[in-house]
């Protein structure tokens, strides 16, 4: 991860068109942060600016936000990227998977939009969906969770 200028102004652009507030990226032991900052009143998100943004660069931080122990139970499948969530192939196709569905290590889960590129999000463990924690359409950010399976 460079941390140049244009790069800067990608994750910016990042953040505009697909109406996030933050933008998290972590390479090793760089890690970038981006935040826009928003006026009290929020602005139509066509009106909406980047140049108000805080740019942070540190070591590394956690920020998965995970639900409490006594709430979910199984491993979360969390977003690899910042993107925008669809349970489904299609709007006209079934979703990959719904509460009390079976997965197998490598099934698709969902799929990311990043970008203007699909990418499938697989499986990492066998089990049942027990919770899904995104709808359909929602925009999701780097490491927030998706869903989790037992």
């Amino acid at each position: 991860m460079k941390l140049e200028p244009e790069y800067i102004e990608k994750l910016a652009k990042i953040i505009t068109d697909n109406g996030l507030t933050e933008i998290s990226m972590e390479d090793g032991d760089q890690a970038i942060t981006i935040r826009k900052d928003l006026p009290e009143v929020m602005m139509a998100p066509a009106a909406a600016s980047v140049s108000p943004a805080v740019v942070q660069s540190a070591q590394p931080a956690k920020t998965t936000e995970e639900a409490p122990a006594a709430e979910v139970q199984g491993k979360a499948i969390t977003s690899p990227m910042v993107g925008t969530f669809y349970s489904a192939s299609s709007p006209e196709a079934a979703p990959f998977v719904e509460i009390g569905s079976e997965v197998a290590v490598g099934d698709v889960v969902c799929i990311i939009e990043a970008m203007k590129l699909m990418n499938e999000i697989k499986s990492e463990q066998t089990g049942k969906v027990v919770k899904i924690c995104v709808k359909n359409g929602d925009p999701v950010e780097f490491g927030q969770v998706l869903m989790y399976v037992e």
